[in-house]
């Protein structure tokens, strides 16, 4: 995920269209087609609509442009953004940039799955079936 101080958003130049959406907005009215960057507001660091908007996007969407989260960022909040789909977090002004990476080094892997990494861990990464070592199936009636 990257990660972007407040003072240096608003004069980030973006190529194509980008779209703010309020909370209160249903992705699902969007056209997307020409859309490259949508950013979800986060009007308090407790209002976490923004991460069912960023979910319903990449997995039911499949928006694969940019999700920028906006807003109350703070640093709690970046991996489970990271997890519902953003690619790039604009953190509060008083928010460490540096602090905030060592979140990402903090939490490496998950075992459920999310919306950047569809599949469990364990469907991921299949075991061979278990052998039957142990159970003899004789055919008499017990």
């Amino acid at each position: 995920m990257k990660l972007i101080a407040a003072s240096a958003h608003s004069t980030e130049a973006t190529a194509g269209k980008v779209i703010e959406l309020a909370n209160t907005e249903d992705p699902r009215t969007l056209d997307l087609s020409r859309v490259s960057r949508i950013d979800l507001n986060f009007p308090k660091f407790t209002d976490g609509r923004a991460y069912s908007q960023a979910f319903l996007l990449r997995r039911r969407l499949g928006f694969t442009g940019e999700l920028r989260a906006t807003g109350d960022v703070l640093i709690d909040q970046l991996v489970q953004m990271e997890r519902t789909g953003f690619d790039v977090a604009v953190l509060r002004a008083d928010q460490n940039v540096d602090f905030a990476q060592r979140q990402f080094d903090r939490y490496r892997g998950f075992y459920q799955g999310d919306a950047v990494t569809v599949s469990p861990r364990f469907v991921t990464h299949p075991q061979p079936a278990p052998a039957t070592a142990g159970f003899v199936q004789t055919g008499a009636a017990i």
